[in-house]
């Protein structure tokens, strides 16, 4: 419904300083690019990503969404973050998604997501999708509060290409089944939960009940006060 048929072609750098550029420069097609080291992996604004060598999957592909207007973009960060989760749920439950589109395992980080959509016209025209996902590192030394990859969830080292075609199996099954509006928000992190925010005015506590279909969180204050946030206009606060 969302997006041409899928005939993914799978190139595989040895190192390269961001997966994202290296697509963004040589990519064309369905192009799957996966890399075992980025020296400058990039999170979003000037957010770096921690991995280890050859322990991680590390990866950016191409899409060319079709029909989805500007204002919908968001579609693609949920069908992304939704195929990513329930990969990773068939490992062990526990996942879920933070919004916007980063993957935690409860309370600990495993996910990131960059996605970078260019607009002609009114219209999406393709997304570049850049995923880090820690999968067998055991050791991480940054500063990052709440890091955790798959082989600590589940006690021993797994596939990492097993895992990259199984989601990408699931992005597929999905994209061609329609709208994921729904499962994405069944599976938010923290939904229906009393958590504490910080926004500009300060810390505050409040319940996350909705994520609306441009993108936006809602957030219900114990008065019953809804205040919408978007992306970098709210943190979440951890104890």
């Amino acid at each position: 419904m969302y997006i041409c048929t899928m005939n993914w072609e799978m190139v595989h750098l040895d190192e390269t300083d961001s997966t994202n550029r290296w697509l963004r420069e040589h990519g064309g097609g369905d192009v799957v690019v996966v890399a075992d080291y980025q020296t400058s992996g990039r999170g979003c604004g000037t957010n770096q990503w921690e991995s280890q060598r050859g322990c991680n999957l590390l990866f950016s592909f191409l899409l060319h969404p079709v029909e989805i207007p500007v204002r919908e973009q968001f579609r693609v960060s949920e069908v992304v973050s939704v195929a990513l989760c329930t990969t990773l749920l068939t490992y062990s439950e526990g996942f879920s998604i933070k919004w916007p589109n980063d993957i935690y395992w409860h309370d600990h980080k495993i996910c990131g997501m960059l996605i970078e959509n260019r607009v002609v016209g009114m219209q999406l025209a393709e997304s570049i999708v850049g995923i880090g996902l820690n999968v067998n590192q055991k050791v991480f030394l940054s500063d990052a509060p709440n890091p955790v990859s798959l082989c600590q969830i589940v006690g021993h080292d797994v596939d990492r290409m097993k895992i990259l075609h199984e989601f990408l199996k699931q992005l597929e099954s999905l994209w061609t089944s329609g709208g994921v509006g729904e499962d994405y928000r069944c599976l938010l992190y923290r939904r229906n939960v009393e958590a504490d925010y910080a926004d500009a005015a300060g810390r505050f506590r409040a319940i996350l009940t909705q994520v609306e279909s441009d993108g936006r969180l809602v957030l219900t204050l114990a008065d019953g006060q809804k205040r919408r946030y978007a992306f970098k206009e709210v943190s979440f606060i951890y104890k």
